[in-house]
């Protein structure tokens, strides 16, 4: 949202500046160019002075100065030789327009004298005689605004329409704010988050104006994806129950057809032995699933040692590898501590461990790592799990962490993998604020790496 913000501040600044240099451009260029109106004023100043002229002419003074009169503004008439004619009490002071006016014949001449301006044109009588028409007026203020009084007045402007602008657009923003935080909350896990108020009753129709509509519709779809994905994980958890029941009685059952059974049967039994120990164990990773997915931090969390931890999984799965034909290394590993619940970490780390235990290649390593990175946000613990198996294709990298997600389904049946174990895995290293991801690794294989904030010094 701040840069979102910024970009309309901005740009509505650099608008501003430009009206402002534009406007004050035009308003100099209109009070400092009278050359615009010269023609229509020439014109107009020529007909008036002829007209003076031809009265003067044919009625002398009287008619001059009933002509003057007629004219809105006070007005003279100046012989070839410079001299009033039919003079008024007050005389103007004509010297340098006069002068003016010989030497720019044909042109028109304006000068401004104290606060009246002065309008000079030459002009001839019906005789063919020289004169010259003068006009004399009031000088308007506002029309002949000086520029260093019209840009503190557009300076105001512009800073009074920049504040309104920007509490409109802070008005503006914050709906599109409280969207994406919610947002993020409700891609973080958190279906609760809602944008704006928490709480609205079902029959709350949608305000009219767009940001208000999109809140109200983004608040409903959160609404909706929370009764569906919590109806999900009740079914999830209430079926896992419930197989429970039947499978203990299959387990008492089996006990007492061996007893009974002929001893070919043995080998059958075994199977439906074996069939109920890995659904017994799919409950049990499908009712962990369902508890995380439900949780949304760890209560009570302790700090964990990542090194001591490493190292006792490694040691538990090195029996399993050994079934296998393969190994588990320890490549390196740095002190660093980690904030959560061990048990929970262990769970996840031995998924992991197990999943490339069961895909390395035979008489292969699986190698583990545990380093220790500054990143710029803080300390993180990094443990990276590689084995040597067929790897990943690119595009399926981040599916593998879904539940029940199956790449090839006859190596799966091959591993007795479920599909579930890196899910686990994902969801308990979100738990502990941390990341997971897998990438193919060169000469073959895949490389899991975890990455969990470290825990910081009691000190800082």
């Amino acid at each position: 949202m701040r840069s979102m913000f910024a970009k309309m501040f901005l740009s509505f600044w650099i608008a501003q500046i430009l009206v402002l240099f534009s406007t004050a451009f035009l308003l100099r260029h209109h009070f400092d160019n009278p050359e615009v109106q010269h023609r229509s004023l020439l014109q107009v100043m020529t007909m008036s002075g002829n007209a003076a002229a031809a009265a003067y002419a044919s009625g002398g003074c009287p008619a001059l100065r009933q002509f003057w009169t007629m004219s809105p503004e006070p007005s003279y008439l100046v012989d070839e030789n410079d001299r009033l004619l039919c003079p008024p009490a007050a005389k103007p002071e004509l010297n340098d327009l006069l002068r003016q006016v010989h030497e720019n014949q044909g042109r028109l001449v304006g000068m401004q004298v104290g606060n009246r301006y002065l309008w000079g044109a030459a002009v001839n009588t019906p005789a063919g005689q020289s004169r010259v028409f003068v006009i004399s007026g009031s000088y308007p203020a506002q029309s002949h605004m000086p520029l260093a009084e019209i840009l503190p007045r557009l300076l105001i402007s512009v800073i009074v329409s920049g504040l309104v602008t920007f509490a409109l657009a802070l008005f503006l923003t914050r709906p599109i704010s409280m969207l994406r935080a919610a947002a993020r909350k409700l891609a973080g896990g958190d279906l609760s988050a809602r944008a704006g108020a928490r709480t609205l009753p079902k029959n709350t129709p949608p305000t009219l104006d767009e940001l208000g509509g999109l809140v109200h519709d983004f608040n409903h779809m959160a609404e909706r994806l929370e009764s569906l994905v919590g109806a999900q994980r009740l079914l999830l958890r209430d079926v896992s129950h419930e197989l429970r029941s039947p499978l203990a009685r299959l387990s008492v059952a089996l006990e007492l057809a061996r007893e009974e059974a002929q001893p070919e049967m043995e080998g059958h039994l075994a199977r439906i032995e074996r069939e109920a120990q890995h659904l017994n164990e799919l409950i049990g990773q499908l009712l962990s699933l369902s508890q995380m997915e439900s949780a949304q931090h760890i209560p009570d969390a302790e700090v964990i040692a990542m090194k001591p931890l490493i190292a006792r999984l490694l040691e538990d799965a090195g029996y399993e590898a050994q079934s296998r034909n393969c190994t588990v290394v320890l490549n390196r590993a740095e002190e660093c501590e980690v904030s959560g619940n061990s048990e929970l970490l262990y769970r996840a780390l031995e998924n992991i461990v197990r999943n490339a235990i069961s895909y390395t290649g035979e008489g292969t390593t699986v190698e583990v790592a545990l380093l220790c990175e500054q990143k710029e946000s803080g300390r993180e613990a990094v443990v990276q799990v590689m084995d040597r198996g067929a790897g990943v294709s690119e595009d399926k990298l981040q599916a593998i962490f879904l539940p029940f997600y199956r790449l090839d389904h006859a190596r799966e049946r091959a591993t007795g993998g479920s599909g579930v174990g890196l899910a686990i895995a994902d969801r308990a290293i979100r738990l502990h604020a941390g990341h997971l991801s897998a990438a193919n690794r060169p000469g073959g294989g895949l490389v899991v790496e975890i990455r969990i904030p470290c825990r910081e010094p009691a000190s800082s």
